[in-house]
């Protein structure tokens, strides 16, 4: 029987140099959550690890600590960390900067959006570290700028995510242009079948670390989930909002419903901001970065932000629309509740998607307690169809017509019709004849004489 390994519980057991953990010391990390207790020494020693791990538990420092510390004195592109999201992309190189800025370990973002030629001079510097999305990276490949044969570490982020976007096309393009020999770490929520065996082809004998089972909510958000009709979303949004001042961050479904909501929000006074697919990198940008210091309470988002926003503190996580996908659902609620801190998602269920409630609580392997809604969110009442007036027969319209029996079987019960003296001006005279015209009343070319 294998014995139980108790992890450390501090960094200066992990095998970090002396600067590394002064530089986590000037970060504010005081103790090392359970991802960064179990993935750190193998990574520092150079082995694969695949770990499962819900977002908001500490993964990105625990494979950025190992990077900066394995190139740190070295030049030279080495490392490669792949994400789905521009979010994400500036998430993880904050934490290289973080990290590695006293250790002379720079790094350079590559994603869509920006401009080409910033990027371009990044590569051609050699910067250590490339953080990158798929297709953006792809790019710079076709045009040459972008060289990976001396890359020695790379690390699959949110590979679950990565997949289901549908970069696997992309990845295996990428895989295709790195070195056989390599260190490679995968990280991701949920541990599928796509995942695994994607899983199987990229890593070489793995160290395993399964923080929590594929599907898990955090822990500490307190979830609850109202029966609504959509055409009272609003309203009882609206009606949260004025429950306290918390940080909220407002999932929706479409760019659409999430610019509709953002002017709804508006008008109603509140001070908010949105992100989507359609915005500027520099527009997403200063959303995020209102949301990050307060001056912005309300952030609307669709679920490309769900795995990129790296906030402490957000209070109120509110699934406007719920998600099509149960792994989102994961995702939306870790927005909150993160590293010890605690939080609330609230989650808006329409008729239409008591389906997909049913799949997200079969995926969480729990049931969201059901609220009821606010005496003034009530469902509208449905208009009634118009009735359409009927209108009285004029005073001057014609008897009903009566029929009586006659000799050849019903016939119509009125008076003879009198006798003409003649005919009858404009009607019983020929056309021609009443025009003049030489064509003959049928419209034909003129007779002949």
């Amino acid at each position: 029987m294998n014995p139980v390994l108790t992890p450390p519980s501090s960094f200066d057991t992990l095998g970090l140099s002396p600067a590394a953990l002064g530089a986590i010391e000037a970060a504010g990390y005081t103790t090392p959550t359970p991802v960064q207790l179990l993935a750190i020494p193998p990574a520092l020693r150079g082995k694969d690890v695949i770990a499962c791990a819900a977002t908001g538990t500490g993964k990105t420092a625990a494979f950025v600590l190992p990077i900066v510390e394995r190139l740190a004195g070295r030049r030279g592109t080495r490392a490669l960390v792949l994400a789905p999201t521009r979010e994400l992309v500036q998430q993880i190189a904050e934490h290289v900067h973080q990290f590695g800025r006293v250790r002379g370990v720079r790094c350079v973002e590559i994603v869509g959006g920006l401009g080409m030629e910033p990027q371009v001079r990044g590569l051609r510097e050699g910067f250590e570290v490339i953080v990158a999305t798929p297709g953006r990276l792809i790019d710079h490949l076709e045009r040459g700028s972008a060289k990976l044969d001396g890359i020695e570490i790379l690390v699959l982020d949110e590979a679950d995510r990565m997949l289901d976007m549908g970069f696997k096309p992309q990845l295996s393009r990428i895989l295709a242009r790195l070195p056989k020999r390599r260190q490679t770490m995968l990280y991701s929520a949920t541990m599928g079948k796509e995942v695994a065996e994607f899983a199987r082809a990229a890593l070489h004998e793995p160290v395993r670390v399964e923080i929590v089972k594929s599907g898990t909510v955090a822990e500490r958000a307190e979830q609850r989930v109202y029966l609504v009709p959509n055409e009272s979303k609003t309203s009882l949004l609206l009606r949260l909002l004025d429950e306290d001042d918390a940080s909220t961050l407002v999932f929706t479904r479409t760019k659409h419903r999430a610019d509709r909501l953002t002017k709804q929000l508006h008008r109603a006074g509140h001070n908010v901001a949105r992100i989507h697919g359609d915005r500027s990198q520099s527009q997403r940008e200063a959303a995020l970065a209102g949301f990050k210091t307060g001056k912005v309470r309300i952030l609307v988002a669709t679920d490309i932000a769900a795995r990129g926003i790296d906030v402490e503190e957000i209070g109120h996580v509110v699934n406007y629309d719920l998600s099509r996908v149960a792994d989102d659902h994961v995702h939306r609620v870790g927005r909150t509740a993160r590293a010890s801190a605690s939080g609330r998602a609230s989650s808006f269920c329409s008729p239409e998607e008591t389906g997909l409630l049913r799949e997200i609580e079969k995926f969480t392997r729990t049931s969201i307690p059901r609220m009821p809604l606010p005496g003034s969110v009530d469902a509208p009442p449905r208009p009634a169809a118009p009735v359409r007036p009927r209108h009285p027969a004029p005073s001057d319209a014609p008897p009903p017509v009566e029929h009586v029996r006659g000799d050849s079987g019903l016939v119509p019960n009125q008076p003879p019709r009198a006798p003409h003296a003649g005919p009858r001006p404009g009607r019983d005279i020929p056309w021609h004849l009443r025009t003049g015209s030489r064509r003959s009343h049928r419209g034909g070319p003129p007779r002949a004489r």
